[in-house]
């Protein structure tokens, strides 16, 4: 098909179709879960485009690729347990990512009716003002929380509790808000190692005299950063010392009355959501974008949203299915099948066959409509 043919048909998908998909994935996913989407997790990447110059919507702003320079679209995305797609939503490349969530999650409750369900989100999406605002729509929220931000009587409980692996503890914070603290060796083992990889970066520096006032900020391990008299920068170790107390400990703020361990469930499920941004990147190459008209880039992200819907239910019909093979190796094997047209010579009639080969038999039941259809 000629590309330029592609083209205007993306010109034609509206916004009817973003919602007929939307529809099509929600009532599917509730399905899935008898009815009931109980848990809404939310996150949101950056999307760059092959481009010099911006628009209304192509901003350059922070991006989580590392595309400082390239005008950038903010994509929200909302799933459900298991990462299956449930909604949208597209911004101007240079908006603060916190002011995205609520709009997104008000319209999808207010449109399907939801009720009795728990938000999940990264602390970097929750504001102080978005947690307000959570809590003023009766909404149930699950996100982590910045304990090295608490005040000191918090952050000195904390530190008071013993370390030991998969111990979890809870600080009341009042007003129907829990303070859930767990601490785990693996976690103490990579902030160590973490954190003197970057000592280590820092002291190279300071070695070379490449430290300088500018380094001097909250970014990254240049925390560890002071001035050592009026002039020169040096590397604050009791700084270091501080942080390492901190090792293993992770918090999580909610207003949810479930038990400890379903709030550190819950939210380290959030990786169902980053896992489908890392396929919509990686297999189906949602980005970068070459599109410059709104339409068309609307209509890009449309159908990469359907694509990572399709993807999702392959991988959950395999599992169903029993065939134990991966999604990539699947889609492999069945470009290799041919399909033929028979056109009967005598009532010109045409039949078409799909036709299977020995290597084509693990996953021939895939092929097959009633094997969709009843489940």
């Amino acid at each position: 098909m000629d590309l330029s043919k592609i083209y205007r048909y993306l010109d034609k998908l509206s916004d009817h179709q973003h919602e007929i998909v939307q529809d099509i994935s929600v009532q599917h996913t509730a399905k899935l879960f008898g009815g009931n989407i109980g848990v809404l997790f939310y996150d949101v990447t950056t999307l760059y485009f092959e481009a010099d110059y911006e628009d209304e919507l192509r901003k350059t702003g922070f991006s989580k690729e590392g595309r400082h320079s390239n005008p950038q679209i903010i994509l929200g995305l909302l799933v459900s347990l298991g990462g299956y797609p449930l909604a949208y939503c597209i911004h101007e490349g240079n908006k603060y990512e916190g002011h995205t969530m609520l709009p997104t999650i008000n319209e999808f409750v207010s449109k399907y009716g939801l009720e009795n369900f728990v938000v999940v989100a990264d602390s970097g999406l929750m504001n102080n003002a978005n947690i307000a605002e959570l809590e003023s729509q009766g909404y149930k929220y699950i996100i982590c929380a910045k304990i090295k931000n608490e005040s000191q009587q918090v952050k000195s409980w904390i530190l008071e509790q013993p370390k030991r692996d998969c111990q979890m503890a809870e600080y009341d914070k009042g007003g129907g808000r829990r303070l859930p603290v767990g601490y785990t060796d693996d976690r103490a083992k990579k902030d160590a190692y973490n954190r003197e990889k970057g000592i280590r970066r820092l002291e190279k520096a300071y070695k070379h005299g490449a430290l300088t006032k500018g380094n001097i900020n909250k970014r990254g391990y240049n925390k560890f950063l002071s001035m050592d008299g009026e002039v020169k920068v040096a590397i604050n170790y009791d700084r270091v010392a501080d942080d390492s107390k901190w090792d293993g400990l992770k918090g999580y703020l909610t207003n949810t009355d479930i038990p400890i361990q379903d709030v550190y469930t819950a939210y380290h499920n959030l990786w169902h959501v980053e896992r489908a941004f890392r396929i919509a990147k990686s297999k189906i190459e949602i980005r970068p974008m070459f599109h410059f008209t709104r339409k068309r880039i609307e209509a890009h992200i449309c159908i990469c949203f359907v694509a990572l819907k399709v993807y999702k239910e392959l991988e959950r019909m395999l599992k169903v299915s029993e065939i134990k093979m991966s999604i990539d190796k699947v889609l492999a094997l069945a470009k290799t099948i041919t399909t033929i047209q028979i056109k009967l010579p005598l009532n010109k009639e045409v039949y078409t066959q799909t036709m299977l080969m020995a290597r084509h038999q693990r996953i021939a039941k895939l092929f097959n409509e009633d094997f969709w259809v009843t489940r």
